[in-house]
């Protein structure tokens, strides 16, 4: 029974703990897209922008609190090797959403002709917490390298991550805005699927010299064919979503939501992806999921909340965008 346990309860937290990860990048990664875009947008096409994320940005972050609680409790070493090496951009992408979060609600308060400058501020918020995560992916994967090669990857993944961010939120707004603000939608879209694409091959062509071990996951027979499923599903996604956004919008607004799911099933392939090029290690190359976990019956006590709290979170974030569903309408504080 204490062997089952040491071999399962290590990979079923890394499974919640990826999951929740997953989650965030798709929930806050759209309306941190959103805050990137509103750049580009009218005074009165920013408080609509806004009015579409109003409803669910704080809580999509919830998911962000779960996934890093699940490391620091089920994989405190992996924690600290982690939190060590990526302490300034995880202060930066603090900093960030705080700046984001006060700015959202002063834009509502202030006299019209100061929305400007917390315009900018939501705005900026919303670039350096997408480029501060980014950067820590990029980080991840190199294994925490800082040689100048190492700096210049993360810095990359940084760009690529937001434009990626940019891609759903634009999607996003696609599903819940209309008229001129759509079309500007759509054009964002395109704009933003070409930038991500070419990142992604970028990164696909880099992260396998990066390391001989996912060289040798990527490239050796049989071990290719579990992988190849995953770029050639990504690859008709994103053919299929670049076709659907030179047609959109359609008439009478069909299949507005299309592009976002697309969208989200790419992020979640290129999850996979990740998730395959490093399993077993939580630490890339430097600590395993076992080797990093807290004793099982610690492990046994986490299960149940985490049992718990998950149910609940998918319940709240479920609800709240069923009662939020359709378009959005003016943001209103009274």
């Amino acid at each position: 029974m204490e062997d089952i346990l040491v071999n399962w309860l290590p990979y079923t937290f890394v499974f919640l703990m990826g999951l929740s990860m997953l989650i965030y990048a798709v929930l806050d990664g759209y309306d941190l897209g959103v805050g990137m875009l509103i750049d580009n947008a009218t005074s009165h096409e920013k408080d609509r922008m806004i009015a579409s994320v109003g409803p669910f940005w704080d809580a999509n972050e919830t998911w962000l609190i779960l996934g890093v609680g699940l490391l620091l409790v089920a994989f405190p070493m992996a924690h600290g090797v982690i939190l060590t090496n990526l302490y300034l951009p995880v202060a930066i992408m603090l900093f960030g959403l705080i700046f984001r979060g006060v700015a959202f609600d002063f834009r509502a308060k202030v006299p019209f002709q100061q929305k400007w400058r917390w315009n900018n501020k939501f705005f900026y918020g919303s670039l350096m917490t997408s480029l501060a995560q980014g950067y820590m992916l990029g980080s991840y994967i190199i294994g925490f390298e800082h040689s100048l090669s190492g700096i210049m990857f993360s810095c990359l993944i940084a760009v690529v991550l937001a434009s990626a961010y940019c891609l759903i939120g634009a999607c996003w707004l696609i599903m819940k805005c209309e008229d001129t603000l759509q079309e500007k939608a759509v054009k964002w879209a395109r704009y933003h699927l070409i930038n991500a694409v070419v990142g992604l091959a970028v990164i696909s062509l880099a992260t396998p010299l990066i390391s001989d071990r996912i060289f040798e996951k990527w490239f050796s027979f049989p071990a290719m064919l579990w992988l190849a499923p995953i770029p050639i599903l990504t690859g008709s996604l994103i053919v299929w979503l670049y076709v659907l956004l030179r047609k959109m919008p359609l008439p009478q607004d069909r299949y507005n939501w299309l592009p976002f799911v697309i969208t989200v099933l790419i992020f979640v392939l290129s999850f996979c992806g990740l998730a395959y090029s490093f399993f077993p290690y939580i630490v890339p190359d430097q600590m395993t999921i076992v080797e990093a976990a807290a004793a099982p019956e610690s492990l046994i006590v986490m299960l149940v909340g985490a049992l718990i709290v998950l149910p609940v979170l998918l319940g709240y974030t479920a609800l709240s965008y069923y009662v939020f569903r359709g378009k959005a309408s003016d943001l209103r504080y009274d």
